[in-house]
């Protein structure tokens, strides 16, 4: 039977950093992020999700992760810019990667002012991973402390074109809709590779992902700017492989323990790119689930199991010498 979660740890809180433009110190903008658990927790999980998706993703994961520990813990979920409660911006092609991750040290650094940050976790979600790995590849950030075990899920240093077409062709277009279960229907069209979830779990998914459209009263369209498609949709075959180069010395780099999780039918992240993530870098274990493509939302108790266990459980014994 779960153990039951302490009162004040029950409850999500919504709360907000603010975040500067490093290129002009006068453009500041403000990210939201969700927190569960002990708020002067030291050890830090910090869940980041996919591209046109917000922090409420990893509800169930942080209360998993939080009835497992049982206290000193804080599982803190952004919303990256551009999406959920975060502010939007005013130049579009400042949602990319370099933003970001200033975007998270700022977060990192106002956590570590609330209470000490002994042990840091990431779990991240296609987009999150992604800025996960450049967070743990690049020495000269100097995190302190640095990310101990890093949960890549269904991304790595190579993104599939085809892919990144597919995701164009409905990013940005947020829609209007006249109840939840219309737009959880609308979503399901395109997210349908999840895999399988039952009604009650795609609602739960859904709700967070809408807001109010504004003048219409009654209506729902998507919760992000839809701006957030202009750097995706500029992308070619030659600017991702240019990419790819850069994140695989990124991943080269990266000393904390990694856990890969994969949907077998991914279109994002190949068979032969987890192989490769499995032989070099950290050598990431790496996790397939059967029946699921890009991404699996880490809402199955299976897929919640996996990570939980691999945050949470002893550290790997260190091979023989």
């Amino acid at each position: 039977m779960p153990t039951k979660l302490p009162t004040d740890m029950q409850h999500v809180q919504l709360h907000h950093v603010t975040c500067v433009n490093a290129s002009d110190a006068k453009d500041r903008h403000r990210m939201a992020y969700w927190q569960w658990g002990d708020p002067a927790g030291g050890h830090v999980v910090v869940c980041l999700h996919g591209l046109s998706r917000q922090g409420r993703d990893f509800d169930l994961l942080a209360q998993a992760i939080c009835r497992s520990r049982g206290g000193g813990i804080r599982v803190v979920c952004p919303d990256v810019v551009g999406r959920g409660q975060s502010d939007w911006l005013q130049d579009p092609t400042r949602y990319q990667p370099a933003t970001y991750v200033a975007d998270m040290l700022s977060l990192l650094e106002q956590l570590q002012g609330q209470a000490q940050i002994q042990c840091l976790d990431w779990v991240g979600t296609s987009m999150g991973g992604m800025i996960g790995m450049i967070l743990c590849g690049q020495p000269g950030l100097a995190l302190s402390p640095p990310v101990r075990r890093l949960v890549l899920n269904d991304v790595g240093p190579v993104i599939e074109f085809a892919s990144i077409q597919r995701i164009s062709g409905y990013l940005g277009k947020t829609g209007r809709f006249e109840s939840l279960q219309q737009a959880a229907d609308a979503m399901w069209a395109i997210s349908s590779s999840f895999g399988p979830h039952t009604s009650e779990q795609w609602l739960a998914l859904s709700r967070p992902m809408l807001r109010p459209l504004e003048g219409e009263a009654g209506v729902l369209t998507l919760h992000y700017d839809p701006a957030i498609a202009v750097v995706v949709r500029a992308a070619t075959a030659e600017s991702v492989a240019q990419g790819e180069k850069m994140l695989w010395a990124v991943y080269d780099r990266i000393l904390a323990e990694t856990l890969l999780l994969r949907g077998v039918d991914s279109d994002l992240l190949s068979r032969e790119t987890a192989r490769q993530m499995e032989q070099r870098g950290p050598r990431a274990r790496c996790v397939e689930f059967a029946g699921v493509g890009h991404a699996p939302t880490l809402v199955a108790q299976g897929q919640l199991a996996v990570v939980v266990d691999f945050l949470l459980g002893p550290a790997p014994a260190e091979p023989a010498r």
